[in-house]
């Protein structure tokens, strides 16, 4: 029973020994067609971009434009409701010319400070046929020899209906200190009978269009005068009169 027990299988004569068992393949590598290993690398691991809110973005862009053609549009429908109106009333500057000038005073006191008092008369003309011009408060009217002011003076409030004209007197007023040299320039130049003045115009206004009050803008006005004297208590002949008037918001 031993014997038996013990019993080992032998090959058989002529036939030849098994080959050994090949290796196993290990996981993860695959054979080529020669039987040899082939190690696939390693895998690579995409990294997620940084996170990012295109929608939010796309959004603000989107709100960006609105705004942008919004007031595009906006600005061309004021360019064309001005250019409508524009054509509609075909808007005038009002007109302003001098009648008389009076000089009241003009005189040294005992300060050597120049004094003078000037009345003058002038003819303010509204041309336009469908818009009433409001003359405010605040509206002044000065006189000036070579960039001095002599007298100043204030223009009334009234309104002034359409193609009308109106007469206004206005008494102006003022001081100049050191005035001893400048009324000694005055009554030099009073020997050649041609003396230049400027009347300056200072209106602050408000259009009306139908029964509508628009907003104030200011009159500018210049006239350039020559006058025959600057004798006291007498009606100056005023020899040219040049007016250029602008307006400005």
């Amino acid at each position: 029973m031993a014997d038996h027990q013990r019993l080992r299988i032998h090959p058989m004569e002529g036939e030849a020994p098994s080959p050994p068992t090949a290796p196993l393949v290990p996981p993860g590598s695959s054979r080529s067609e020669k039987g040899i290993p082939l190690h696939h690398p390693p895998l690579i691991r995409a990294v997620p971009a940084p996170y990012s809110k295109p929608h939010k973005r796309s959004c603000c862009c989107r709100c960006i434009c609105w705004t942008i053609g919004l007031l595009v549009l906006l600005l061309i429908v004021l360019v064309a409701s001005v250019g409508i109106l524009y054509l509609v009333f075909k808007p005038k500057l009002p007109d302003y010319s001098v009648d008389t000038l009076r000089i009241s005073d003009l005189r040294l006191n005992f300060d050597m400070s120049l004094h003078a008092k000037f009345d003058v008369k002038i003819t303010a003309t509204n041309p336009n046929k469908k818009i009433g011009i409001y003359y405010e408060k605040g509206g002044r009217l000065s006189v000036w020899y070579t960039n001095t002011r002599l007298c100043e003076g204030s223009l009334p409030r009234f309104y002034q209906g359409h193609q009308n004209k109106t007469v206004l007197s206005v008494s102006l007023s003022g001081q100049v200190q050191s005035g001893s040299t400048l009324m000694t320039a005055l009554q030099q130049q009073q020997q050649t009978g041609r003396i230049p003045l400027d009347l300056k115009v200072h209106a602050p206004i408000a259009i009306k269009l139908g029964r509508l009050k628009l907003m104030k803008v200011r009159v500018l006005g210049e006239c350039l005068l020559v006058v025959d004297s600057l004798s006291s208590n007498n009606l100056v002949s005023i020899k040219a009169s040049n007016c250029k008037f602008r307006l400005k918001l």
